[in-house]
């Protein structure tokens, strides 16, 4: 059996350098854009309480041990999202982070353990100035690099042209031809008509991942291929962490980022609510115990903070699959300065 050159090695290395210098360079343009807006870059604590309370998103467990020798549970991160919200609970207005993160049972061209999120927030301004904050670091990597075009699997963009807005329900109407707003709770009828639209329907399967599942099939590959695309206004049910729609609480300020096919950004106006966030993360952490049979803490602290946080607009965004789509990488591992390891001891 041959044996598979490590990452390290010189000849790996050297065809890997080229997009290791083009995330240094693009690394460098994000920092400055943030700067000159007034943003401050913070550093978050990786280990945590609670790795965060999203029902598909797993994490890694750690123990703290005492110098005593008493052990107890933390976790890696899989966002800096509580930290930040706690800072902007303590007076921070704009911040930026470019923070590693650990998620675990995520491996693909795409996906990786650990990778490098970059989340910003703006306090008491819409999730409208986050979606430009987008068009402005599309044009930014791009500028960095000297490209005129983002690409990745045959798919280009123009990371200049202002990026398309498009609604879920408009989404769903156009590249599945479901009536989305008639659908909303309704199981049996999304089952329906996702099996006239040729997906897969088991029967365990509920609302919430029928509506995955067209997603991911029918919409998800439509967006961002000649220009990004923002989809926004997910129905409530779909956005955990998200205020709903003052016109339409049916609907939540959710929106992601698309650009070649590709999930970018994942951006919310900020749900502040601590009662409702409580439901909605016991809800989620139900529905992970039925899957998986585990469940992760809630960050009684967090809940605790977000009393006090001013409305807000955050967002997350891949930095290593920006830097892919921006320099030609083809797999995740190739922009890593040290990939993991793809089994432990």
């Amino acid at each position: 059996m041959t044996r598979v050159s490590p990452w390290w090695a010189r000849d790996v290395y050297a065809d890997r350098k080229p997009f290791l210098k083009a995330r240094a360079r693009i690394a460098a343009a994000l920092r400055q854009f943030f700067s000159t807006q007034g943003f401050a870059e913070v550093e978050t604590a990786a280990l945590q309480l609670s790795p965060g309370n999203e029902t598909h998103i797993s994490a890694f467990g750690v123990d703290l041990v005492s110098d005593a020798g008493e052990a107890s549970r933390l976790y890696l991160h899989t966002s800096p999202e509580f930290s930040c919200k706690k800072l902007l609970a303590a007076g921070e207005e704009r911040i930026f982070t470019f923070a590693r993160v650990f998620r675990n049972r995520e491996r693909s061209a795409l996906h990786h353990p650990e990778f490098t999120m970059l989340e910003w927030y703006r306090a008491n301004e819409p999730p409208e100035r986050l979606m430009e904050d987008c068009a402005g670091l599309l044009a930014a990597a791009a500028e960095a690099l000297g490209v005129e075009r983002f690409a990745y699997r045959g798919a280009s963009v123009d990371p200049y042209e202002e990026p398309e807005a498009i609604s879920c329900r408009e989404a769903f109407d156009r590249y599945a031809g479901m009536d989305l707003a008639t659908l909303l709770g309704d199981r049996d009828g999304l089952a329906r008509a996702a099996a006239l639209d040729g997906i897969r329907v088991a029967e365990d399967d509920d609302w919430s991942d029928l509506f995955s599942k067209i997603l991911s099939e029918k919409v998800e590959p439509q967006l961002g291929r000649a220009r990004a695309t923002l989809l926004c206004d997910y129905p409530a049910s779909e956005a955990a962490l998200a205020r709903p729609k003052a016109d339409d609480p049916r609907f939540a300020e959710r929106f992601e980022l698309f650009a070649c096919g590709v999930e970018l950004a994942n951006g919310f106006g900020e749900l502040t609510d601590p009662a409702e966030q409580r439901r909605r993360f016991e809800e989620q952490m139900e529905k992970r115990a039925r899957i998986y049979g585990d469940r992760y803490p809630v960050d009684e602290d967090f809940l605790e903070a977000l009393a006090h946080m001013p409305p807000a607009s955050g967002i997350a965004l891949g930095f290593d699959r920006l830097v892919m789509l921006a320099s030609g990488a083809e797999r995740i591992e190739q922009v890593l300065w040290t990939p993991v390891a793809e089994k432990g001891t």
